[in-house]
């Protein structure tokens, strides 16, 4: 290791370190481990720091040897996204200023599109662009192959690097080249950026059932839905909502504690929302739900699609398996891990998974998505689901577990729902999932005895 200059011995003290417990933590647990296990790990740890000495011969060779003189940040950090790129496609390492972009997203406020995209192989898609933004008015769909942004092709280009191109100050120009089924070559769209503002949680009321799109989770979400919801009552006349309609389509995820929260409005005290388990082990959790701040009992159908996805499955999944709440739409993404974000002395970040979470029957949705209750298309008659990108697409993706439990509590998805009830305040919606969603609603009424509702306005 002679030759290696400061930045490489910080560099290789440091992956010294992830590689596992210090000296002084190995002679304690050596001190309980048996004498056959304590054999296994100094044989694995051999290799590991082996394979640590050849890494580090290679950074010593390229810092004395390289016809130019490297960009030594670049390299560690290369080296590192290699490293993590053997790993799951959630697991990523990024630099600063990705990184700062990262914790601005889950306050809801930056300067760019408006897309969600994932890697699939070696290419870029769009996995849903978040409504009323730039990229949702210029067109821009779900399941769009982003082939280029600014001349530069995309092609295996990591998604920090992509959402970092078309991210920037309101008002600068991004030239995307689009590929979509039936285009027989790519298109370009010239979109303006715009300053996002993601307001997380929207609602609208249909002749006393209310409409809450929760856009995504991030910081205060439950409290803005809390505030929806007594906006909806006070717009029905101060008396209680006959029924909601929880949309969650195209809802990416984000923060675990407020799809928690989320969950636990809706649901009694003490019932399981979800749990998490990590290896041998480690990162179990379960959340439970607390008994205060209740909604009252009224019918609930929430909406789905293949654009909803990791904590919008962990709602989904709580709701449908405690029979709060119908579940109407398409198969869902299918994202059933769980990642940690942890910042670095440099004010980079890594986002790790840990632990793959369960729906609280047990169930782990990774790579299947959670099944609706009834499969309703996009447009009457249409196919269910048009095909979009979901976990099961992503390279490296994380196999869906063999268990009988995950295999057999969901039932098989039905047709349309029987008893559904048009009536005038749905008439004009051109959005059939939600039609149909508050024509369930509404169909419910008149089994239960109550009239059906008649046009109240909105």
């Amino acid at each position: 290791m002679t030759g290696l200059h400061q930045p490489w011995r910080a560099a290789l003290a440091a992956l010294l370190l992830l590689s596992g417990p210090s000296a002084a933590e190995e002679k304690k647990d050596a001190a309980v481990r048996s004498s056959a296990s304590s054999a296994v790990r100094a044989e694995k740890d051999d290799v590991t720091y082996r394979q640590l000495e050849t890494f580090a011969r290679v950074l010593s060779y390229v810092e004395n040897n390289y016809v130019e003189g490297p960009d030594q940040e670049r390299l560690i950090y290369g080296a590192i996204q290699g490293m993590l790129d053997t790993l799951d496609p959630h697991t990523v390492f990024m630099p600063p200023e990705v990184f700062r972009e990262m914790k601005i997203d889950t306050s809801g406020e930056w300067g760019g599109l408006g897309i969600e995209i994932a890697r699939k192989n070696d290419r870029i898609v769009v996995v849903a662009p978040i409504d009323d933004t730039p990229a949702a008015r210029a067109g821009i769909k779900a399941g769009d192959e982003l082939v280029g942004i600014d001349g530069e092709s995309t092609r295996g280009m990591d998604v920090g690097r992509a959402m970092q191109k078309m991210r920037g100050p309101a008002g600068g120009r991004v030239l995307l080249s689009i590929l979509r089924h039936g285009f027989s070559a790519p298109r370009e769209i010239a979109i303006i950026r715009d300053h996002i503002r993601i307001v997380s949680v929207e609602s609208e009321l249909y002749g006393g059932f209310g409409h809450v799109k929760v856009k995504n989770f991030q910081e205060r979400t439950d409290l803005y839905l809390r505030k929806e919801l007594d906006r909806l009552r006070g717009l029905n006349g101060g008396k209680e909502l006959r029924g909601v309609v929880l949309d969650l389509r195209n809802n990416p995820g984000g923060l675990l504690d407020q799809a928690v929260a989320v969950s636990d409005r809706f649901l009694p005290g003490n019932l399981p929302i979800v749990s998490t388990r990590g290896r041998d082990g480690r990162n179990s959790t379960e959340e439970r739900s607390k008994d205060r701040d209740t909604e009252k009992k009224y019918p609930l159908v929430v909406l789905v699609n293949a654009g909803s996805a990791s904590a919008s499955e962990i709602v989904a999944g709580a709701l449908q398996d405690h029979g709060r709440a119908t579940v109407l739409g398409t198969q869902t993404f299918g994202k059933g891990s769980v990642q940690t974000v942890i910042e670095l002395e440099d004010g980079s970040g890594l986002k790790l998974t840990i632990a793959r979470y369960y729906t609280p029957k047990g169930r782990s949705i990774q790579e299947r998505g959670i099944t609706p209750d009834y499969v309703v298309p996009d447009e009457p008659g249409g196919k269910p689901g048009r095909e979009t990108p979901r976990e099961k697409d992503l390279q490296r993706h994380f196999r869906a577990e063999s268990t009988s439990t995950s295999e057999s509590s969901s039932s098989a998805p039905r047709g349309l729902p029987e008893n559904l009830a048009p009536w005038d305040a749905t008439a004009a919606l051109k959005d059939y999932p939600l039609k149909v969603a508050l024509e369930y609603l509404n169909g419910l009424s008149a089994v239960s005895g109550r009239p059906p509702a008649r046009a109240e306005g909105r």
